[in-house]
């Protein structure tokens, strides 16, 4: 998270847009994970003192009020039926919760939340985390408790409250390799995180359709064969987490033709188990238009954007652009965010693991 305006009883939080890159949705399963933020993207959340606690409807995101039937109806085709108030009233819930079971005393105090964002919604892009990870971040700062709760534990915090609205979703970390092995999570109780050098990263292509998929779905059936023991779902639960780890390693010796390998082999494995009716057809077509071209590509989350890598250049980069406006997608280079980690935060994150 980022402060990016402070007053003395008000503040601003951002958190950015997360891509995927490699072991999505094992995060899901126990698994590993692969991630990065997007800098261009972002979800802001304003904290400021107030006598009576608010959370405020975004003007937008959160109609209410509309001309006509056929506007409502529109509304809901292209933004579905929740904005964001929802997210802010459930990391308020859960950061109340915790803090009562940890024995953290919040002083007596009301706030008023309110929140904006710029990712596109429905595009498997971490839209609703980053609301949520951004509030977090005004309540920790507003209570003065963010040296009382890890950055190890925030994550669960976060995905605890999407939980709590039924959202489907998985541990990933911002900018992060990350483990969630069963054996991490009942030593530790939570994941392990390890920073990425971004500097590692080659440059990755974010293709996008204007009418999105809902991502927070394609998760169900898949989750109740793996609960079942289904051994089809389990053993590719824990292939696909360990593209994560060989991805890490070919990040490491910058092994980008390897590492078009694995992101291919992620979204194969993950169309076998959930199937192209749970995936949709216009996601796996700008998965095809990716792969026509020779470009690596895969879901950056579940579904509604794909994070491409050209291994043979430029050449190949303006063939990927000419193919995926021909198909009507958007495509633009990303531009990866830094860590938002403090160094104190980094060096706690190490000793935990």
């Amino acid at each position: 998270m980022v402060v990016v305006m402070e007053k003395e009883m008000e503040m601003e939080r951002r958190a950015y847009a997360r891509v995927g890159l490699l072991g999505n949705p094992s995060d899901v399963y126990g698994g590993r994970a692969v991630s990065f933020a997007v800098a261009g993207l972002w979800a802001t959340v304003r904290l400021r003192a107030s006598d009576d606690l608010l959370v405020q409807p975004h003007p937008r995101h959160d109609l209410v009020a509309f001309p006509s039937l056929h506007a409502l109806v529109s509304r809901l085709d292209g933004g579905g039926y929740y904005g964001g108030v929802r997210l802010l009233l459930a990391i308020c819930r859960v950061f109340h919760d915790h803090c009562k079971h940890s024995g953290i005393a919040l002083e007596d105090k009301n706030f008023a939340l309110s929140y904006d964002t710029n990712i596109p919604r429905q595009a498997g892009l971490s839209g609703s985390s980053a609301i949520v990870c951004a509030a977090l971040s005004c309540l920790l700062d507003f209570y003065g408790v963010r040296d009382r709760i890890g950055v190890e534990v925030r994550p669960s915090l976060i995905l605890n409250a999407e939980k709590e609205l039924g959202i489907v979703a998985g541990l990933q970390d911002r900018v992060a390799q990350v483990d969630f092995s069963q054996e991490h999570m009942d030593k530790l109780g939570h994941g392990v995180y390890t920073p990425l050098d971004v500097d590692l990263l080659p440059p990755l292509y974010l293709i996008y359709a204007e009418n999105p998929s809902d991502s927070g779905k394609v998760h169900s059936s898949v989750r109740q064969r793996w609960l079942d023991g289904d051994e089809f779902v389990i053993s590719s639960m824990k292939e696909v987490a360990h593209l994560a780890y060989d991805g890490h390693n070919a990040l490491l010796q910058k092994n980008y033709a390897e590492l078009a390998r694995l992101m291919n082999r992620n979204f194969d494995l993950r169309r076998k188990m959930f199937g192209d009716d749970a995936l949709g057809e216009l996601n796996i077509k700008m998965v095809e238009v990716a792969r026509s071209v020779g470009a690596a590509s895969k879901f950056t989350g579940s579904g509604g954007a794909v994070v491409a890598l050209c291994p043979d250049g430029d050449a190949q980069v303006e063939l990927l652009k000419t193919a995926c406006q021909e198909a009507g997608f958007v495509v633009e280079q990303i531009e990866v965010a830094p860590s938002a980690l403090t160094k104190e935060e980094l060096a706690n994150l190490s000793s935990h693991q």
